[in-house]
C-alpha cells in the first residue's frame, strides 16, 4: 500500500525518482532537488521525453538537459555523487509507465511529483510519494520561461547563471525561435 509523505516530514528514503522534462532547468528544479536531497540518500532524475528536441515544447536534447542539470547542481553546491540522471524516452501507455521505469532505473522506494497523473501511477504501483513544495511556481515554469525566450523577455533570472550561459552558448533562444516559426502562408 502506498504512503504519502507530507511536505515538511523528515522521514528519509533510500532512493527517490524525480521525473521531469527540464525544458529548461530552472531555479524551481534546483530547489526541489535540494529539498529531495534532504530527504533521500539518492535522487534519480528521470529526464523525460528524451527522444524529443528542437520543438517549442521540447527545445533541448536529452544531453543538453543533462549538462544543464550538472551545471545547476554544481553551481548550487549540491552533491552530484548522490544524483543519478537517466534519459527516458516516452511510451504511449500510461498504465505501464512506472513498470517501464522499473526496468530502466536502479531500484527506488519513492517518487517525487505534484503532477496528479504521475502521483496516481506511482501510487498504483505501491510507491511512497514525496510532494515537494511549490518554489515560486508562477515564476519558475518551463512554459513561462520558453515564452519569455520567444518574446524577447527577461528569462535568464529564472535559471541558474551557469544554465543561462550554457543556453546562450548553444544558441538555444535562436533554436527556439526557429522551431517556433513556419513556412506556411496564411
Amino acid at each position: 500500500m502506498s504512503k504519502d509523505i507530507s511536505v515538511g516530514v523528515n522521514q528519509r528514503v533510500n532512493r527517490v525518482v524525480f521525473p521531469g522534462r527540464f525544458q529548461p532547468v530552472h531555479r524551481g528544479h534546483v530547489q526541489v532537488l535540494r529539498w529531495l536531497l534532504e530527504r533521500a540518500e539518492e535522487v534519480i532524475i528521470v529526464i523525460g521525453s528524451a527522444q524529443r528536441s528542437h520543438e517549442v515544447k521540447n527545445p533541448f536534447t536529452a544531453g543538453e538537459r543533462i549538462t544543464m542539470l550538472r551545471l545547476a547542481l554544481r553551481e548550487e553546491g549540491l552533491d552530484l555523487s548522490r544524483v543519478i540522471m537517466i534519459p527516458v524516452p516516452d511510451i504511449e501507455y500510461n498504465s505501464l509507465w512506472v513498470s517501464y521505469l522499473e526496468t530502466l532505473l536502479p531500484e527506488f522506494d519513492a517518487a517525487a511529483s505534484r503532477n496528479p497523473l504521475v502521483v496516481r501511477l506511482f501510487k498504483e504501483r505501491g510507491y511512497m510519494i514525496l510532494a515537494p513544495p511549490f518554489f515560486e511556481r508562477r515564476v519558475y515554469s518551463g512554459v513561462k520561461i520558453r515564452r519569455l525566450m520567444l518574446e524577447g523577455g527577461e528569462w535568464e533570472s529564472s535559471l541558474p547563471r551557469s544554465v543561462a550561459e550554457y543556453i546562450k552558448s548553444i544558441r538555444g533562444v535562436e533554436r527556439l525561435s526557429i522551431v517556433s516559426s513556419s513556412d506556411e502562408i496564411e
